[in-house]
């Protein structure tokens, strides 16, 4: 059970941080780096451009709005996941034990995958969050953004791959509700199989200031692979 010696608003602050991306956890699958592509038949000949517009302006568009391989590598993560987590509210406590299902499925034509989640935050009771994750062509970052029914923000962020493919981190920003300003959070996705990834969130205690590990999550999926 939560404390009682934590209040309500500091609950909610390291909790919305440290659950607000356990659906984004299994929508990702060892993207790669390249651009994406642009297809044949994407032929601008008989549209008429703006004034000062080029092909080339067009071309550009057409990259920016195109999947390509990292969109395809997202796209492997679709399914069912059941998440087996460990949970720190503030560095020294004893950690809390949750399971979680995050049930993950490719939308806007491939370009992004919606992940919702279902749980129980002890003390707190159902946990329920719906976010997007997928690939902007023109950042060459992974993008994400996420909300729950414990929190009235949206959190948004970007990610980087590793050079080997084996490891996703993520940065994303939340306002704090007890110190009242943007606050950092990281991500880390290693990526353990093709049905397994072990997810890491390290996030700033309120009061001290600290980075600590906020959450440790070992995810397994039971379907729906693609």
């Amino acid at each position: 059970m939560i404390p009682s010696t934590l209040s309500t608003p500091a609950r909610l602050c390291t909790l919305a941080a440290s659950l607000a991306l356990v659906a984004l956890a299994g929508c990702s699958s060892t993207p790669s780096t390249t651009r994406a592509s642009v297809s044949p038949q994407d032929d601008h000949s008989k549209m008429q451009l703006p004034p000062g517009w080029t092909e080339a302006d067009m071309q550009a568009g057409t990259i920016a709005g195109t999947p390509g391989k990292q969109h395809a590598e997202l796209a492997k993560g679709a399914g069912t996941w059941r998440g087996d987590q460990t949970m720190w509210m503030a560095p020294g406590m004893e950690p809390m034990k949750m399971q979680c299902t995050s049930t993950v499925t490719s939308v806007m034509d491939g370009r992004f995958m919606r992940c919702e989640l279902a749980g129980e935050m002890p003390g707190m009771g159902p946990y329920n969050g719906l976010g997007f994750s997928g690939y902007d062509n023109t950042q060459q970052k992974f993008v994400s953004n996420w909300m729950d029914n414990h929190s009235s923000g949206i959190m948004n962020g970007t990610g980087v791959m590793s050079s080997d493919g084996k490891t996703l981190t993520w940065t994303y920003q939340y306002m704090c509700p007890i110190q009242k300003k943007m606050t950092t959070m990281r991500e880390v996705q290693h990526f353990t199989g093709d049905d397994t990834m072990k997810m890491e969130m390290f996030g700033e205690d309120p009061k001290s200031g600290k980075e600590f590990k906020m959450m440790e999550i070992d995810f397994t999926r039971t379907s729906g692979r693609s």
